[in-house]
């Protein structure tokens, strides 16, 4: 599989999980080193309009 071009770099798939009551986004590394995000760390997922906001959950 080809790399993408450039313009379409942050372009990403939305993919069922198995069970198919869940979906998947891969989100690139790039970005995840840059929000010093790790694996398995909580996240909170927003609907604002007919956008969706990724935040670090805070306890």
């Amino acid at each position: 599989m080809g790399r993408r071009p450039l313009s379409e770099k942050h372009i990403r798939s939305l993919t069922k999980v198995s069970g198919g009551k869940s979906y998947a986004i891969i989100i690139p590394r790039e970005m995840v080193n840059e929000l010093k995000w790790r694996a398995r760390q909580k996240l909170v997922i927003n609907k604002r309009g007919k956008k969706l906001v990724i935040e670090d959950w805070e306890p």
